[in-house]
């Protein structure tokens, strides 16, 4: 009951919003939600190292330890992102900016969100967690287009395009994977479920296995946003609410991430880890070359941030086509790292258009003068995202390049952290012009707004937990563990 119950906790605020309206008890509802799933997330991981795998409706619904893992880290977000749209909602529809019917509308979607990802991480079966991301594409194109405007809308049918090829093609590498295990004699009932594709893996025909491996990785890399099928990733997230796009980019990516790593093990057992290795390690060396590419010469701050997430997803990719048990540990860290790092960093600058009507960089100079909280926390985060001690994605950088020297990959993990140095070095520069230039002529005058403690508070929590974690992963260690075993073996 568990499973159900977390998976209710989350749907839950979206029914009540689609019947009632965003008002102040339902904004409530949604904040003491999100922090009953970060605690029945907390009982997941508990009950799943105690007791292991927890299963309901046979393989209808299941978590292992990858699973209770990624459940921690959606909710953790969840909290941060609902707690910073509650404030988001309410000054909206104080400036005009937005309707009661469309509020009521972002008011549902969101919870709605957030419930087709944790469906994704804890379905039994492959299908069924296909299904699950395809619903985040629909519940994710009407919160890009919020707004309404030109830009908005533009976004909103890019992503559902270039989303639905990508999911088409998942779909494809599903049917190819399922044909392989119905060719082996195997159950078709039961042909998809982890448990079962996990037993057989090894005795699918390599030939059909590749196919779906290439397959699932084109699918699977377009929600991921891995170059080339990344495109519509930066146009999303810029336009997206803020607490949409720390969602997006904090979540939405790695949970697609962990269903193709699921997939990639049955492959990799079917025919040899080379083949999934090489796609991996081009497609992250692409994915980083684009994002110093993009970043270098970037003018919006949110686009900048988004292409700093194809980045983080490309150092993820190669974490994964190295394979070994310190990269699955990193990859895993790197993970809950970017997670709470880009959240915050989209919650940050999410904020400027509220308070200055742009994104531009050039128009945004000088924040840590004009606003010093909104400036500082975006400092913070930008350290963070840059791989600095003490936060946590340092030690996972430094683990994934350990793990690929070991692995004898000498020349790939050195070209990926070359290309990784320049997009540092293309943020650093960026958020140096955007906290600490001179101010703009039109803004040199204006009062510092205060900022909003729904922004600041989870923002700065969020920051924290990243410093700490870099310190010691002592709260989740034994999880870590375990999740990395269930990739690994």
């Amino acid at each position: 009951m568990l499973l159900l119950l977390v998976l209710v906790v989350a749907i839950l605020p979206a029914v009540t919003t689609a019947a009632l309206g965003w008002r102040p008890s339902t904004r409530t509802l949604h904040l003491a939600s999100c922090v009953v799933l970060l605690a029945l997330a907390v009982w997941l991981a508990v009950r799943v190292l105690d007791a292991g795998t927890v299963r309901l409706g046979g393989h209808a619904l299941q978590a292992d330890a990858l699973a209770a893992f990624m459940v921690l880290v959606v909710a953790t977000v969840a909290l941060l992102a609902v707690w910073s749209a509650s404030g988001y909602l309410d000054d909206e529809l104080a400036h005009g900016h937005t309707t009661p019917a469309a509020a009521r509308l972002f008011g549902s979607l969101l919870p709605a969100f957030v419930a087709t990802m944790l469906l994704a991480l804890l379905a039994g079966n492959a299908a069924v967690a296909w299904i699950a991301i395809e619903g985040t594409t629909i519940t994710t194109v009407f919160l890009v287009g919020h707004r309404r405007n030109r830009p908005a809308l533009e976004a909103s049918w890019k992503s559902v395009i270039i989303g639905s090829v990508g999911i088409a093609l998942a779909f494809l590498g599903t049917i190819v994977l399922a044909y392989a295990v119905r060719a082996t004699g195997a159950d078709p009932a039961a042909a998809l479920n982890w448990d079962s594709l996990g037993a057989i893996a090894g005795q699918l025909d390599p030939s059909a296995a590749r196919l779906a491996g290439g397959l699932l990785l084109l699918g699977y890399g377009t929600k991921i946003g891995l170059a080339p099928m990344h495109t519509w990733l930066p146009d999303a997230h810029s336009q997206a609410p803020a607490p949409v796009s720390a969602l997006m980019s904090g979540v939405l990516l790695a949970v697609a991430f962990s269903v193709f790593l699921r997939l990639k093990v049955i492959v990799d057992a079917a025919a040899g880890p080379h083949y999934m290795r090489g796609l991996l390690v081009a497609a992250a060396l692409l994915s980083l070359l684009v994002a110093a590419a993009m970043m270098l010469a970037q003018r919006d701050a949110k686009r900048l941030l988004a292409y700093s997430s194809i980045e983080h997803m490309g150092v993820i990719a190669f974490a994964a086509a190295v394979g070994t048990t310190l990269a699955v540990a990193a990859l895993l860290l790197h993970v809950l790292a970017h997670a709470l790092g880009k959240s915050a960093a989209f919650l940050a600058v999410g904020e400027l258009p509220a308070l200055d009507g742009t994104t531009r960089i050039a128009e945004l100079r000088g924040l840590l003068i004009r606003r010093p909280v909104l400036g500082g926390l975006l400092a913070v985060a930008a350290f963070a995202l840059l791989g600095l001690p003490p936060f946590a994605l340092f030690a996972s950088e430094i683990a994934v390049a350990r793990a690929g020297f070991d692995a004898g990959l000498y020349w790939q993990t050195s070209a990926i952290f070359a290309v990784l140095f320049v997009v540092s070095a293309a943020l650093l520069y960026q958020t140096g012009r955007l906290v600490l230039g001179t101010p703009a002529m039109r803004t040199r005058s204006e009062p510092a707004a205060p900022s909003r403690l729904t922004l600041v508070a989870p923002v700065a929590i969020g920051l924290v937990a990243l410093g700490l974690l870099g310190i010691t992963v002592w709260p989740i260690d034994r999880l870590l563990d375990a999740a990395t075993r269930v990739v690994t073996g």
